[in-house]
C-alpha cells in the first residue's frame, strides 16, 4: 500500500492551482507515494477589508499552514513564495524551490491601454506598496487605491468599472488561463517585482528526512539560488514597517545578477541598484546589494519610514 502524502495549502482557486501542479510534479517523481491536498484557510484569506500594509504581511498567507505542519496534520505546504517571511518558524525549512514562472508584474486595463495610454489621473486598483511606489515614480499622476481579494475579485471590480486598471503578478493569470486580459507585461525597468514572485516553494519539518528525499527531487537549483538571492536582499533592509522594496535575480552560466529597489510611498524617492557575482554566493549578493541601497540613499528612505 502507497503512503499518503498529505499537502497542505491556502484554499484559493490559484493556491490550489499550485498545490496540484506540485503534486503533478511529486507524483512523477515519486510515484511510489499517493498525495492528497488539504486546503487550510489563512488570516490573510479571512481579512478582505484592511490593506495588508495596515495589518502586516508577516506570515498573514502562511501561519495556519505552518501550525498544521508543526502539529503533524499535514506533511508539507506550498507556498507561493512571495508571501513567506524571511524568518521561518523554528523546525521549519524550505525543503524545495520549484522551477520559477515568469516573475513579472503585468497590467489589467479597461480597454486593453498601456501604463502611458491611461488617461491622467487614472485610477489603479492594488493592494502592493512596492507596485504603488514603482508606479508613481513612473507617473506621478496616477491615483492609487487598495484593492484586495483573490484574482478573480479584482478582475470583477475592473470590469465593474471601479477604476481604471489593476496590476497583478503574472505567473498568477497565466496559472490560471487568462493570459487575454493582459494589457501589458510591465518591463523589470519600470517596476520591478516582489521577492520570490512567480516561484512555489515546499515548505517541511527539520529532521524530516523521508519527505526531504521526495520533495528534493523537483527542486530547481537556478530558481532557489535567485530567491535566496532576493530573500537576503530583503531580509537585510526590512526592519519590522511595511516598505516598498522589490528586487528580481536571473541566473545564467552560474552567473546571478539581482537588481533590487527601495522607494518611498509617494514614488518621490526611488533608489536602484544591481550586482552581479557567483550564483553560488546568492545569500552574499542579496546582503551586498541591501548594504549598496543602503548607503546611497535607501537607508534615508527606511528611516522615515520608520519615523526614526
Amino acid at each position: 500500500m502507497k503512503r499518503q502524502i498529505i499537502v497542505g495549502t491556502r484554499e484559493s482557486r490559484l493556491a490550489m492551482w499550485q498545490a496540484c501542479w506540485v503534486v503533478e510534479r511529486l507524483t512523477e517523481a515519486n510515484p511510489e507515494c499517493s498525495y492528497r491536498i488539504a486546503g487550510i484557510r489563512t488570516q490573510g484569506d479571512n481579512i478582505l477589508d484592511v490593506a495588508l500594509s495596515k495589518i502586516g504581511d508577516k506570515g498573514l498567507f502562511t501561519k495556519e499552514l505552518e501550525y498544521a505542519l508543526l502539529r503533524g496534520q499535514i506533511d508539507m505546504a506550498v507556498h507561493s513564495m512571495k508571501d513567506v517571511p524571511t524568518e521561518l518558524p523554528e523546525g521549519l525549512s524550505i525543503g524545495a524551490i520549484c522551477e520559477r514562472e515568469y516573475p513579472g508584474d503585468v497590467l489589467i486595463a479597461r480597454d486593453g491601454m498601456k501604463l502611458w495610454e491611461l488617461p491622467t489621473g487614472a485610477v489603479i486598483g492594488t493592494s502592493s506598496l512596492r507596485r504603488c511606489a514603482q508606479l508613481l515614480n513612473y507617473r506621478a499622476d496616477f491615483k492609487m487605491t487598495d484593492l484586495r481579494g483573490n484574482v478573480q475579485t479584482r478582475l470583477k471590480k475592473l470590469d465593474e468599472a471601479k477604476f481604471d486598471a489593476t496590476v497583478l503578478a503574472y505567473a498568477g493569470i497565466h496559472r490560471l488561463g487568462l493570459d487575454d486580459r493582459i494589457s501589458q507585461i510591465i518591463p523589470f525597468e519600470i517596476c520591478l517585482p516582489a521577492v520570490g514572485q512567480g516561484s512555489v516553494g515546499i515548505e517541511i519539518r527539520d529532521g524530516d528526512k523521508d519527505i526531504q528525499a521526495l520533495v528534493g527531487k523537483i527542486d530547481h537549483l537556478a530558481t532557489r539560488q535567485a530567491v535566496s538571492a532576493e530573500r537576503a536582499f530583503l531580509k537585510k533592509l526590512e526592519g519590522g514597517c511595511q516598505v516598498p522594496i522589490g528586487a528580481h535575480a536571473a541566473v545564467k552560466d552560474n552567473c546571478l545578477r539581482l537588481d533590487g529597489v527601495v522607494a518611498s510611498l509617494d514614488g518621490k524617492q526611488l533608489v536602484r541598484s544591481y550586482l552581479e557575482g557567483d550564483a553560488a554566493k546568492a545569500a552574499e549578493i542579496g546582503a551586498k546589494l541591501a548594504d549598496r541601497l543602503f548607503c546611497t540613499g535607501a537607508g534615508e528612505i527606511l528611516r522615515e519610514m520608520r519615523g526614526e
